[in-house]
């Protein structure tokens, strides 16, 4: 049973009633009725109906008419024509005016029903990409807004996120402890061959915080480690006569690896509350992150030179997979294959950027580069290079992808929806130019044997580059050999012939609106 809802536009009641009586009602569509072309207009235009069923001849607006006044109005709503027998050649005519389907009248329910299922296939496919892109952008919303309520958290964990040396990184942590509680003392403690050792601590008489190698037996830190709850202790509680302590443990994809603790011992200081309990809770994902970073770090610096030169000069998670399968393979050079290059800019981001703080620039750059990574990264395809404020992506290397020139394409589109969502998180109005192309390239490792890099170069990097700096506010700009491989999936419209820069023939171009399917 289906749920879309369906217009009916027909001078005809008998025809109308029959379609909803034994088509329509059946099938779990909700059906819309108009009787003549100008009311179906209006209607199509208020309640944007998955389908329309369109007579052609009628009062006011015939089929065509009404066909016309959709496209000025941009209304990409799937139609089926209705024509009586013998009126093929209208059918064919009004094709280039978005009809996706006709049947002739007189018909059977089955042959109206199948009709109806193939116009609206590609609608429910696009709806299932365009709610799973929702939920990605949904979910990055609501962990921007847990960012901003906690950012002063958020700029401790970058902090020490950043820091490799865990003998610098764990006193580092400690200062942010104290710093985001006020607490008087504090300490970072790291479970080690079943014993609790305290790696890191501060109290009232350093200026400091600094590492430290005490193996300790504190009833309370066993406690929030075998629970995995914070724990919050006031001076009913005990515990070496503190006024308040509070206790969080620190885990690494469910498995603890250590605790933070605070305390306040003075008699009028405050107490430690749940709510710095939440704070540290939040802190110690940060914490848990920098340590495994830290740890992971330190192992990649034990590994072979070559193994380790390699991790360092690798993003896409495909490149690294290879790399790690064929590490003794690695070697200058390229080879010869057909990919698809996408390169991403933002419009006007030097002018805006001038009128803006220099931390707020940092934030909205960080964000729209994650999101537009996380577009190219979702697709599959291999981030090259951060270019400033834009990016370059290739698809169909290293790994084959047989639909690699839709990929790019609909990557596109994607990393176009991403900037409105950057534009929605801040209040900015930054629009994005890209350009699209496919084409033979030479991929490999290009630069020294001291710094090597996976990437692609050639002329079909340069066009898609070109397009990229054509591009204006908001638009994706394709090629022809883009449009010739993707076909009738083309949504768009043709810009006339170029001449590209560093080119002597010219290019003929397109902007890309959308794909079909």
């Amino acid at each position: 049973m289906h749920s879309e809802t369906v217009l009916i536009v027909d001078d005809g009641r008998d025809n109308r009633q029959f379609l909803i009586d034994y088509i329509l009602k059946p099938n779990g569509f909700q059906a819309l009725e108009a009787a003549d072309g100008l009311e179906g207009l209006n209607m199509a235009i208020e309640h944007k109906p998955d389908l329309i069923l369109l007579d052609f001849q009628m009062p006011r607006l015939n089929g065509r008419q009404v066909l016309e006044k959709m496209q000025e109005r941009h209304l990409d709503i799937p139609v089926i024509l209705m024509t009586l027998h013998g009126s093929e050649e209208i059918a064919i005519e009004v094709y280039r005016l978005g009809v996706r389907d006709y049947v002739k009248k007189p018909f059977y329910p089955e042959e109206m029903l199948a009709a109806i299922d193939r116009a609206l296939a590609e609608t429910r496919l696009r709806r299932e990409r365009d709610a799973l892109t929702e939920r990605v952008l949904s979910a990055n919303r609501e962990l921007q807004r847990r960012v901003k309520e906690l950012n002063t958290l958020y700029h401790i964990g970058k902090s020490v996120t950043s820091l490799a040396d865990m003998a610098e990184l764990l006193p580092r942590i400690v200062d942010a402890m104290v710093q985001v509680t006020g607490a008087e003392e504090a300490f970072l403690a790291l479970i080690e061959n079943k014993q609790i050792v305290k790696r890191a601590m501060r109290d009232q008489s350093m200026a400091k915080s600094k590492a430290v190698g005490e193996v300790i037996d504190d009833v309370i830190a066993w406690q929030a480690i075998k629970t995995r709850q914070p724990i919050v202790t006031h001076p009913e509680a005990g515990g070496r006569g503190s006024a308040s302590s509070v206790y969080v443990p620190v885990v690494w994809q469910e498995r603890p690896m250590g605790v933070l603790a605070v305390a306040n011992f003075q008699p009028n200081s405050p107490l430690l509350s749940q709510q710095d309990a939440a704070l540290l809770s939040a802190m110690s994902d940060y914490v848990a992150i920098a340590i495994q970073n830290s740890r992971n770090f330190a192992a990649v610096l034990r590994s072979k030179d070559k193994l380790r030169a390699t991790f360092e000069q690798f993003v896409a998670p495909s490149v690294v997979e290879q790399v790690l399968a064929h590490k003794d393979e690695i070697k200058l050079g390229g080879q010869r294959q057909e990919i698809s290059v996408l390169f991403a800019d933002i419009r006007g981001y030097t002018a805006w950027s001038e009128s803006v703080e220099p931390e707020k620039l940092v934030e909205t750059l960080n964000h729209y580069l994650n999101l537009a990574a996380g577009v190219i990264l979702s697709w599959e395809g291999t981030l090259d290079k951060y270019l400033g404020d834009g990016l370059m992506a290739i698809f169909n290397a290293p790994l084959p992808q047989p639909d690699h020139v839709f990929r790019a394409a609909d990557a596109a589109l994607a990393v176009r929806r991403a900037v409105q969502e950057v534009n929605l998180q801040h209040g900015h109005q930054l629009q994005v130019g890209i350009g699209v192309t496919v084409g033979e390239a030479v991929v490999g490792y290009i630069g020294n044997e001291r710094a090597l890099n996976y990437t692609a170069v050639g002329d079909t990097v340069n066009v898609a580059k070109r397009l990229q700096e054509m591009a204006q506010h908001g638009q994706i700009l394709i090629d022809e050999r883009l449009v010739a491989r993707l076909g009738n999936k083309v949504r768009g419209k043709s810009l006339g012939e170029v001449t590209l820069k560093g080119r002597n023939n010219g290019t003929k171009i397109f902007e890309l609106h959308d794909l079909i399917g």
